[in-house]
């Protein structure tokens, strides 16, 4: 047994363990919202990065489906509490409309402006972005793990062009920009993972 394949089996080992716990506690914090659990997902993932990074044979038939599996589940369940974190660390807590959305005030009309109105009427907006956001991970993860990591502009291209009318309330374009971010970053953090172990 030489030093290589003793150190490829340690990288698997941890890569397998640690993508585990990822996948595990990122369930839980989609499932039970809670900002450490998150955390210790994200050191988790952080070691199963640098694991996969590290290994010099791609997987064994047996190990590929299985790490395809927990990096897709991390991917679309951890991505959900990433965003909510990023937007927790950087607008504070929001709350939520009654379609999960972002209640906004609308800009008055010029007569409006003229009677001395500040704000206009109050509206939701960035509805849905729970199932919008599992959507573009599954797309995210998919595509980097199928080796098309170009298909990630269209993601996000088509995310933008569905979003656009919504856009135009400075809190909204923040949460877009910050939540999606977030988002597609822990979407691909995890895809990379598979993809160094499978290539």
């Amino acid at each position: 047994m030489n030093l290589v394949t003793v150190a490829d089996a340690a990288a698997w080992t941890a890569l397998l363990l640690a993508l585990a716990a990822a996948a595990g506690l990122s369930v839980f914090a989609f499932l039970r919202p809670r900002h450490l659990i998150l955390w210790i997902a994200a050191g988790c993932l952080g070691i199963a990065l640098i694991a996969s990074a590290s290994i010099s044979e791609p997987a064994q038939l047996g190990f590929a489906p299985l790490v395809t599996i927990l990096a897709f589940t991390v991917a679309v369940f951890g991505g959900s509490p990433a965003a909510a974190t990023a937007l927790n660390l950087a607008m504070g807590s929001v709350s939520p409309g009654l379609h999960g959305g972002i209640i906004v005030a609308e800009r008055p009309t010029a007569e409006e402006q003229r009677q001395g109105v500040v704000a206009g009427p109050r509206r939701e907006v960035l509805r849905g972005g729970l199932t919008i956001g599992i959507l573009e991970r599954v797309a995210s993860a998919g595509a980097i793990i199928a080796g098309f990591p170009e298909a990630l502009a269209i993601v996000v291209a088509v995310k933008g062009v569905g979003r656009f009318t919504e856009l135009e309330a400075p809190e909204a374009r923040e949460r877009f920009i910050i939540g999606t971010f977030a988002s597609l970053i822990w979407a691909c953090a995890a895809a990379l993972v598979a993809h160094f172990a499978l290539r």
